[in-house]
């Protein structure tokens, strides 16, 4: 979704019943399995498609009832079909996934978020739908969560992005702040990207904020999860703003000491 933000935090940990870590595992793979080929510095574009267009045709397949050629998708399947997943959410992550294929910049936020529609928000819908927690407002809250996460990862990979061709940071917005591609190609830190990281990280901030009455209305397993992982985005920006945005010489990955915090604010804080 990108899912790589999944793996920053936690994901079908053992606060969720038992029954749901598999099916959450499951469709992490296949949203794992499809980032990888886009991701894939060793493949030919032209095989990148293809594959993803086998990805696309398998799922054409469940839509229709009919049965599919690989295992992954025989298990999906099976999923889709017990727990009424909409089958238009898994068409979203291919969507972002082939996307990344073709677009390598992004002129504003709109077209950012819109890229976070497909690529981050179906993780968190098809979660609430395993769980049977579907209203509208629940749904709302899931997507302001996930683009959230999927923003927090642009920042913190601006470097492993840009190795990949990509830069998904509004052109508008470093525009504004007076930052360019050449920030991010020489590794420059300077008060121009100061102003602009410190602009993004309010922003991702505020989309966890106003998803956190998530966690707070529902049931207590998932609740409990859902709010692990809000405190996990605001760890990462916590860390983010210790080192005033200059991800270029810091770490910002999650480690045990991060993860141990985490836990004491879930279980003892708001």
């Amino acid at each position: 979704m990108s899912v790589d933000h999944y793996e920053n935090f936690p994901v079908a940990s053992v606060i969720l019943p038992k029954y749901l870590r598999a099916p959450i595992e499951t469709i992490y793979r296949f949203a794992r399995s499809a980032d990888d080929i886009a991701d894939a510095t060793d493949l030919p574009p032209d095989f990148k498609r293809d594959r993803l267009a086998f990805f696309r045709t398998e799922l054409k397949q469940i839509k229709s009832d009919a049965p599919p050629l690989t295992p992954l998708f025989s298990e999906l399947s099976i999923l889709i079909s017990q727990y009424k997943l909409p089958i238009g959410l898994f068409f979203q992550l291919l969507d972002a996934f082939e996307q990344d294929l073709n677009v390598k910049r992004y002129e504003n936020f709109t077209r950012l978020e819109e890229y976070c529609a497909n690529s981050a928000n179906p993780i968190g819908r098809i979660v609430l739908h395993l769980f049977g927690h579907t209203d509208e407002e629940y749904l709302i809250w899931s997507d302001s969560i996930c683009t959230s996460l999927q923003i927090i990862n642009f920042l913190q990979d601006v470097k492993d992005d840009y190795d990949l061709g990509r830069i998904y940071l509004p052109k508008d917005e470093m525009d504004s702040f007076g930052v360019t591609e050449d920030h991010i190609k020489n590794r420059i830190f300077d008060l121009h990207w100061l102003n602009f990281m410190n602009f993004q990280l309010d922003r991702a901030n505020r989309y966890l904020d106003d998803g956190s009455n998530l966690y707070e209305n529902l049931p207590r397993r998932l609740g409990i999860e859902i709010k692990m992982i809000v405190k996990s985005g605001l760890q990462v920006i916590t860390k983010l703003n210790a080192s005033r945005g200059n991800v270029f010489v810091t770490d910002h990955k999650m480690n045990s000491l991060d993860f141990i915090k985490i836990l004491y604010q879930t279980a003892f804080r708001t």
